[in-house]
């Protein structure tokens, strides 16, 4: 019998889209193995790519929206609806993400997340009662506060004026109007996707973690905490709502903790949700390989990201998962421990990573043959 191989990648960051990397693997393994039957699942975790890998797996439609930047300026960004007619699928960091940000403009005190409001919505403007929102990749640090103020709600200063924009303004923070809330939101299902379980203040929380690769110094992160601690206080005393160290409220700088509050959000797993979502299990169960992909794999991978869920699904049926890697960093063995049966880099040579980045498709391609001669080389050594 042919061998079934289930080829599910997430995107490579600033390099190949989830799909592009799955066709490239596609193409190498083809090139070892010319009568296998494959299956692509691109996926994302949340993060990056999940928008993409949503929509065009499952043949659903894209709209495109005027919105608000994470530093205030009018841009277009992305929204989808999947396949079934029925779901909505909103990726942050299209609106408010950190690359749409120049690495000196960057700044989480001002960043706000108002864009991802807009396309939340605009999707419940459209009628549509289940939306996924993707946490990751945000630019952010407000604790979801803009989005919730796209939505209608109001924050106020002790002198009854609104808030400007920004993780840094809710030192200022007394009240919260909640009153106008769009309509909407009462009969929605909103899911939040994310890769992360950090909770929203404290040493493990959004500022301490992620600020400063938004570009704050350690003052502004003692500043910022401060900040979503009085916004998590406010929210729990005025809408009875106990954001502080639920797992994930800190996803996205705070906007976990945000859609839960103001959207009444359910936060999962965002790999679980997007392979539910494509009925991975479905196509894992019967296949004899399972190949993931990510750019880097390092001890962070082993925090639930797409490789390692890919590979806890794969393994619940008796099935192997390799990893095909852009580069290897600090912990990476780890993996070895979290489902991770082999792991090969695509790199072939010293390169720099420009070179790397251009031509991903290609060494994804190439690195899959090499692995599919191996995997064959041990079939045929055990029959």
């Amino acid at each position: 019998m042919p061998l079934r191989i289930v080829i599910a990648p997430q995107a490579f960051k600033q390099s190949v889209s989830a799909r592009a990397a799955a066709l490239a693997i596609q193409e190498g393994v083809l090139r070892a193995v010319p009568d296998a039957e494959t299956v692509l699942i691109p996926v994302a975790d949340g993060g990056d790519g999940t928008l993409a890998a949503l929509i065009d797996t499952t043949g659903g439609r894209y709209f495109t929206e005027t919105v608000v930047g994470p530093l205030g300026d009018s841009m277009s960004a992305q929204w989808g609806v999947m396949g079934d007619g029925e779901t909505a699928v909103i990726e942050m960091a299209l609106a408010s993400g950190l690359a749409l940000i120049p690495d000196h403009q960057r700044d989480p005190r001002a960043s706000t997340t108002y864009g991802t409001g807009q396309l939340m919505r605009a999707a419940l403007d459209a009628g549509y009662t289940r939306i996924i929102v993707g946490l990751g990749g945000s630019a952010t640090n407000d604790g979801g506060t803009g989005m919730a103020s796209a939505l209608g709600a109001r924050f106020l200063d002790a002198a009854g004026d609104v808030l400007p924009p920004g993780g840094a303004a809710l030192a200022n923070l007394h009240t919260i109007d909640a009153s106008n809330l769009h309509s909407g939101l009462a009969d929605a299902t909103i899911i939040g996707a994310t890769d992360v379980t950090n909770p929203l203040c404290g040493d493990m929380g959004a500022s301490a973690i992620f600020g400063p690769q938004k570009g704050a110094t350690p003052e502004m992160v003692q500043e910022l905490d401060g900040c979503l601690a009085n916004l998590a206080g406010v929210i729990q005393s005025q809408l009875g709502v106990n954001v502080l160290h639920t797992p994930g409220s800190g996803a996205a700088g705070g906007l976990g903790a945000g859609l839960m509050a103001f959207a009444n959000c359910d936060l999962r797993s965002g790999i679980d949700m997007v392979c539910d979502a494509l009925d991975f299990d479905q196509h894992a169960q019967g296949a004899d390989l399972v190949i993931t992909g990510e750019g880097r794999a390092d001890h962070s991978t082993a925090f639930d990201k797409a490789p390692v869920g890919i590979a806890r699904r794969s393994r619940a049926f008796g099935v192997p998962t390799l990893l095909l890697a852009g580069s290897l960093g600090e912990g990476y063995d780890a993996l070895y421990q979290n489902g991770i049966d082999a792991i090969v880099p695509i790199a072939e040579e010293p390169t720099t990573l420009e070179h790397s980045l251009r031509n991903g498709a290609q060494l994804l391609e190439r690195a899959a043959e090499r692995a599919l001669r191996l995997y064959n080389l041990g079939r045929s050594r055990s029959s």
